[in-house]
């Protein structure tokens, strides 16, 4: 059997690594543009300087030659033929296959904003080519923004805060009330954004950038942004720009197949499968915001059927981040901002001790979604409780209270266990 796996990130190196386990004799060759393996996840470390490539490659030097997995690093897929089985290559190498795993991930996305594209001084934030120019860029800039507070723009500027050789004045420009707009509220964010403002950092929220002006000694170059702020008309300095407006699926070689996708990612299974035999996909090609737990649990789902081993994906939440900007850390489970607009669904917070923050969703007696800050420890519990679909109305007290010994025994080898 070959095996071809398109992707070396979350996904791909662990659908290659489940795949070798399964398959001792099988020919598996994975195709990346990277010619590093490293955690997409902790970018902002690199861009801080707190972790360098070491520290972020997440696989033993050995990987590849241990797990007899041919690597072409550095090269890009251009055209899939699923008739043929065939992959073709930027130098025109074509690679066929017997199964194949699409796992190639996405690119930052930028939104239609007149002069944001083609600007040397304008990049994205999702990879480690990307993170080197921000670092090269920022080291002589004086003013720098990053578009976007979500999970990639919290890492843009925490890792801009964190360099040494940054100087420049920061700002982040949301377009919602807050930062983490998909993951936390309003209570929640203040805590970062506290943080942020102790750092010197500008914050701009209900804010729209509606265009970015050319700077008129070099075209290739933009020197301000100009923004609609909360109504009033404002213009930004900046050296360089940062933009983590969202993502978008690298499925361009997929063009000419009868793969489905659509306009936000590759189309597959509880399986892996896509509705062609024998091509499966993972991770952030989906274009469902995957973290990388989740890419992982998919990678290694996908792998595993395309080996013969039935397995699906059983992650029960959707939306789920862990977070940990500057030593505080929160859990967002589902998605609260939908939950607060759901008839019947009650919403209970909490603040305790030490800025420990919690905030729980439930309806009829059944947890959908929380958020929890400060201190995680609760959501060992928490997440059992969701993932066991358990019926807490007969329980008689707090919420922010329950434990195991309320749901759970502990059976002959010391394990908790629940029984109903």
């Amino acid at each position: 059997m070959k095996y071809v796996i398109i992707g070396a990130s979350a996904a791909g190196i662990n659908g290659a690594e489940n795949l070798r386990a399964l398959d001792k004799n099988a020919e598996i060759i994975l195709i990346s543009k990277d010619t590093n393996i490293y955690s997409r996840c902790i970018l902002h470390h690199y861009i801080g300087g707190m972790r360098d490539l070491d520290g972020i490659n997440f696989v033993d030097k050995d990987f590849f030659e241990k797990n007899n997995i041919n690597w072409l690093k550095g090269r890009e897929v251009i055209s899939l033929n699923e008739k043929e089985k065939t992959i073709t290559l930027d130098d025109n190498e074509v690679v066929s296959y017997d199964k194949v795993l699409i796992a190639s991930g996405s690119r930052p996305f930028f939104p239609p904003i007149e002069n944001i594209n083609g600007k040397e001084n304008v990049v994205g934030l999702k990879s480690l080519d990307d993170c080197n120019k921000i670092i090269e860029i920022a080291a002589r800039a004086k003013n720098i923004v990053v578009i976007g507070a979500g999970l990639i723009g919290m890492d843009a500027i925490s890792g801009l805060i964190h360099n040494k050789n940054v100087h420049a004045n920061l700002s982040l420009v949301e377009m919602s009330n807050r930062l983490l707009p998909l993951q936390l509220d309003k209570e929640a964010s203040i805590t970062y954004e506290k943080k942020l403002v102790e750092h010197g950092v500008k914050l701009f929220f209900d804010s729209k950038v509606t265009k970015l002006n050319i700077n008129p000694k070099n075209p290739n170059l933009i020197n301000s942004l100009s923004l609609l702020d909360d109504g009033r008309d404002v213009e930004l300095l900046a050296d360089l720009v940062i933009v983590c407006a969202g993502v978008k699926p690298n499925v361009e070689f997929l063009e000419n197949t009868s793969i489905e996708y659509n306009k936000i990612g590759l189309l597959f299974n509880e399986k892996g499968e896509t509705n062609v035999k024998d091509v499966y996909g993972a991770g952030d090609i989906s274009g469902n915001g995957t973290i990388w737990s989740v890419a992982v649990k998919e990678g290694i789902a996908a792998t595993s059927n395309m080996a013969g081993k039935t397995r699906v994906m059983d992650d029960f939440f959707f939306a789920k981040s862990t977070m940990n900007f500057f030593d505080i850390p929160t859990l967002s489970l589902g998605c609260l901002h939908i939950y607060e607009k759901t008839e019947g669904m009650i919403i209970d917070s909490i603040r305790e001790r030490d800025g420990v923050y919690k905030k729980i969703a439930h309806k009829d007696g059944k947890i959908y979604g929380a958020i929890i800050q400060g201190d995680l420890s609760y959501t060992g519990v928490l997440t059992q409780l969701i993932r066991l679909n358990i019926d807490i109305s007969k329980i008689k007290k707090s919420i922010f209270k329950i434990d195991y010994s309320d749901f759970f025994n502990i059976n002959s080898e010391l394990e908790f266990e629940y029984k109903k």
